[in-house]
């Protein structure tokens, strides 16, 4: 693994995280407890800050950034950020999964209870409602998310990852 120190800015870490040999996490990088970042994944807080909560997984080539001086990123609790997926300046509430290849743009706010599906592009400055699916190019609304999907998905995808991520530790 490549953990980087920036500026006098090193990354902190949180207890029970799991981080995979080859994942990079440089810079202004904080986050919480049990969170797990996997294979080839990229943590680049040199621009900016990124912030990520407790329960959070960065699945297998996902890149979070940030834009210089303008957009942080900020990722709340029990957030799962899919295989491939691209975080860049935004804001993810509580309980969001985030698709496999979606592409989250400067700006954007996703609120809690929320899924942008795989291969989404979620356009700079988009407002995701909470308890809302977003698809397609660019992301739009395509359903409201069921008490089903919180739990069957969201929770259960993040929960997961918990547990594989002990399988390594």
């Amino acid at each position: 693994m490549i953990i980087k120190e920036l500026n006098g800015n090193k990354p902190q870490f949180g207890k029970d995280c799991f981080i995979a040999e080859n994942a990079v996490i440089i810079g202004e990088v904080e986050m919480g407890n049990q969170c797990s970042i996997w294979y080839n994944a990229v943590i680049r807080g040199d621009v900016h800050y990124i912030k990520l909560g407790n329960k959070v997984n960065v699945q297998d080539g996902a890149v979070i950034h940030a834009t210089y001086q303008k957009h942080p990123t900020n990722i709340g609790n029990n957030v799962s950020i899919g295989h491939n997926a691209m975080v860049h300046g935004c804001t993810l509430h509580d309980n969001v999964l985030v698709g496999m290849g979606a592409i989250i743009m400067d700006d954007c706010i996703v609120e809690s209870n929320s899924i942008i599906a795989a291969g989404a592009v979620v356009t700079k400055g988009t407002h995701v409602t909470s308890g809302s699916i977003y698809a397609g190019v660019p992301a739009k609304k395509v359903k409201d998310i069921s008490e089903e999907l919180i739990s069957g998905e969201i929770n259960r995808i993040a929960d997961n990852y918990v547990k594989y991520a002990g399988w390594y530790q």
